[in-house]
């Protein structure tokens, strides 16, 4: 289930049987797919894998930890390795917006969000999943560093976390569907800042250029 799937999961209690954890979790899925979130509950999940409750809540203390291992589980979102950090990032929200759009995870998500707003259990199984996704993604950035790409002393997690920033507010605002002009601009603005330079002006150095030009041609 990858690493951040590990970090959401410390709070987690005893160590699991493999096999009844996967049935379990297939349970689970099938609830959800079933039932939607509204319909989902430990409950259900224990008649559909014919398990104890006891045994569920020893693996999952809340129904958000198994929602999030349900999750992560229906989640196939690559971290690209072009070679270039540009357009690792824009593979990445590509992946990620299509995974979210044409798969359940979005809606999933997005509950687990909203609820994590008046629910403190889920909120804090949230957090660290949070952490661990974005120790996930900044890897992408770390990469970019060790190529030369990005300053040694920029913060891989902090620019992981604008990333998500962006992707969150599209999901929670239904717009999955942003073409990959509008992604590559988007990156474009977290790698290249979008602070005027000295003379002013994010433009001003074409300007320059361009004044450069025409003074070589009227000089000759």
């Amino acid at each position: 289930m990858g690493e951040d799937a590990d970090q959401a999961r410390k709070s987690i209690g005893a160590r699991r049987n493999p096999d009844s954890a996967d049935a379990i979790l297939d349970a689970a899925e099938a609830v959800l797919v079933e039932a939607g979130y509204s319909g989902f509950s430990i409950e259900a999940v224990a008649r559909r894998a014919r398990a104890g409750k006891p045994t569920i809540y020893r693996w999952w203390p809340s129904k958000a930890a198994l929602l999030f291992d349900v999750y992560q589980r229906l989640k196939r979102v690559d971290n690209p390795d072009t070679g270039n950090l540009e357009d690792d990032l824009v593979g990445f929200l590509k992946n990620l917006f299509s995974h979210w759009h044409e798969t359940s995870s979005g809606s999933v998500f997005r509950s687990l969000i909203a609820e994590a707003q008046s629910d403190a259990t889920v909120a804090a199984v949230l957090v660290e999943y949070t952490k661990g996704r974005h120790a996930h993604t900044a890897q992408m950035i770390e990469r970019a560093k060790a190529r030369g790409e990005v300053a040694a002393d920029v913060d891989s997690t902090l620019v992981a976390d604008l990333v998500a920033s962006f992707a969150w507010t599209h999901l929670l605002t239904n717009r999955l569907d942003e073409d990959e002009a509008t992604l590559r601009r988007a990156v474009g603005y977290v790698l290249k800042g979008i602070a005027a330079d000295d003379a002013g002006s994010v433009n001003a150095a074409a300007v320059r250029r361009r004044r450069r030009r025409v003074i070589g041609r009227t000089t000759k």
